[in-house]
């Protein structure tokens, strides 16, 4: 129990009631398997030229009029270094008159191994940010215009990354 009550960092902001159902599912071990129902297969989106297709793809349909994406690739220490799952940066570089602003998107190379919604969840995040930098409600709002879902896979990925620190991976 105590184990599993230092692995739940990824639920710190949720409600004790949701916290508890979580370290019950943990310590029987049926949170493993609710997720391998939930999300029977992996996606297919395994190299870094296919996630640029797949973001630029949602990109198109949700996004026409945001700026390039001059960068997507997978980030093997992005999870160790950043603490974070994804990240966008931008540069903007001026040249005479004109600004010219580069956008890169990196998704943890944890996601090459996860369920298509879950990929999908972090590449809308970070699409998120081109439009908006900070996490405030309009954020959130493109969130759910993009995937309406937005907020259940958000919690379940917490809940596999939760799953993968304590057991490991439950899709392997």
């Amino acid at each position: 129990m105590a184990v599993i009550e230092r692995s739940l960092p990824y639920l710190n902001h949720y409600p004790a009631e949701i916290v508890q159902q979580v370290s019950q599912l943990l310590e029987q071990r049926q949170l493993g398997e609710r997720l391998r129902r939930r999300y029977p297969g992996l996606h297919q989106v395994g190299s870094d030229g296919a996630l640029r297709d797949y973001l630029q793809q949602l990109k198109q349909q949700h996004m026409k009029k945001a700026g390039v994406l001059n960068k997507v690739q997978y980030d093997t220490r992005l999870h160790v270094i950043h603490n974070a799952l994804g990240t966008h940066s931008y540069v903007q570089r001026r040249q005479g008159a004109k600004v010219k602003t580069h956008n890169e998107i990196r998704i943890a190379a944890l996601f090459k191994r996860a369920p298509e919604p879950l990929l999908r969840m972090i590449c809308v995040h970070e699409l998120a940010h081109l439009k908006h930098k900070q996490h405030d409600k309009g954020f959130y709002q493109l969130c759910l215009h993009m995937l309406p879902d937005y907020h259940q896979l958000e919690f379940d990925t917490r809940l596999w990354l939760t799953e993968k620190e304590v057991y490991g991976d439950p899709f392997e």
